[in-house]
């Protein structure tokens, strides 16, 4: 918890992960403003220097994350998840703010058999994923105090998902196909909210690197399931890989995180992802 007197700032504040951290962030005491497009664009260092002007700590959750739609438009993604972070590593040098910048797995090329920590070398496999670590670089080339945390198969009530996706597929009755050679840990945007506030505590503030996920791993086909089980959704779904279908931008295979590093900073164990996508489900 904070004094009471401290405020955050949250950039790209209305996205999925934003408007749960507006809530989180004020139940532990900030005063928290919001910014984000159209009235607010990362990119203008103006808008920046106006937006992180009155705030102790900036949460950058501001990205472009269309990840085949970056591979057409290189120059925005670079705009947005790389020369927007720089440009808010060096402001915040210069006002002494402390930053919290998210990332992403697909800073990794998901070869690896077993989980990612921290010091795995990164190999994007597209545009997105260059960019997204681009922009971790940069930010930790200005020194200014910061922590990066990268998140994956994020899902909440903001935005759209996997999850909304194949609730919206259900719906259509027809038979589904599903990828079963993608792996990760399905992760609500509410827990990665308590966990950034956590983070973000007064007495705390690491700097650094971090991964943060559910706990545990499945593969998006038994995702899906216990999404149409969970729902009791009568729905044919059938296994295929993500070779059978054609899309712009490569996906790694493997997304699996090892969180131990940041769960010493939280309050709580991390939950199985089962449990936090349960009450997701049966919240709708």
């Amino acid at each position: 918890m904070t004094n009471g007197s401290e405020r955050m700032a949250i950039l790209g504040g209305r996205g999925m992960l934003g408007t749960d951290l507006q809530k989180a962030a004020r139940q532990h005491g900030f005063t928290v403003g919001v910014f984000d497009l159209p009235e607010f664009d990362i990119t203008n260092e103006r808008h920046l220097r106006g937006a992180i002007a009155d705030y102790d700590v900036i949460v950058n959750c501001a990205a472009y994350t269309n990840v085949d739609g970056a591979e057409s438009n290189a120059e925005t993604a670079y705009a947005v998840n790389a020369g927007a972070a720089e440009r808010l590593g060096r402001l915040a040098v210069e006002s002494d703010k402390y930053v919290l910048h998210i990332s992403t797995d697909f800073v990794f090329d998901g070869r690896k058999d077993g989980p990612y920590d921290e010091t795995e070398l990164p190999n994007p496999l597209g545009v997105y994923g260059r960019t997204k670590l681009q922009g971790e670089q940069l930010l930790s080339q200005t020194g200014c105090r910061h922590s990066i945390v990268r998140v994956q198969w994020t899902y909440g009530k903001a935005g759209n998902n996997f999850v909304s996706k194949m609730i919206q597929l259900a719906r259509g009755g027809k038979p589904l196909k599903v990828i079963d050679d993608q792996v990760g840990s399905p992760t609500a945007t509410i827990e990665v909210a308590a966990a950034l506030c956590d983070l973000l505590a007064a007495d705390r503030r690491p700097e650094g690197l971090f991964h943060y996920a559910a706990a545990g791993y499945v593969n998006r086909c038994e995702q899906a399931r216990f999404i149409f089980d969970t729902l009791k959704l009568k729905v044919d779904v059938s296994p295929c890989r993500s070779a059978d279908y054609a899309t712009a931008a490569e996906r790694p295979l493997n997304s699996r995180f090892d969180c131990d590093k940041i769960q010493r900073y939280l309050d709580k164990p991390i939950r199985p992802w089962q449990e936090p996508l349960a009450e997701f489900l049966e919240q709708l």
